[in-house]
């Protein structure tokens, strides 16, 4: 199991969460937050620094936002597992159920 980044993190990158996270596993795309699958320990504390409530831990994500898991885990299918990261920086891609969104309101 894992925590999910969903889509009210799209537009907004607040990055409070990557500050929280103590194994850096939380990656930049272009447009949202990801967290890595198999870096994620399950500690949690990334989901109460999140001002917009984007991250959820994997069984309590709400169902209009179910398809992030897959966007989540599929983002690293080509990247693989870095270990970490402040290794990669900012990734210039999103997953396509990110990239196909409009714009979001801020």
């Amino acid at each position: 199991m894992t925590y999910v980044i969903a889509q009210p993190c799209v537009d907004v990158l607040d990055k409070a969460c990557i500050d929280e996270c103590p194994v850096d596993c939380i990656y930049e795309g272009d447009r949202m937050l990801y967290i890595h699958p198999d870096e994620c320990v399950d500690c949690g504390a990334c989901e109460p620094v999140c001002p917009v409530e984007a991250i959820y831990y994997e069984d309590d994500l709400p169902e209009q936002w179910s398809e992030f898991y897959k966007a989540n885990v599929d983002f690293f299918d080509d990247l693989g597992s870095p270990g970490g990261a402040s290794k990669v920086g900012k990734i210039d891609r999103d997953h396509p159920i990110v990239a196909k969104l409009p714009p979001q309101a801020e």
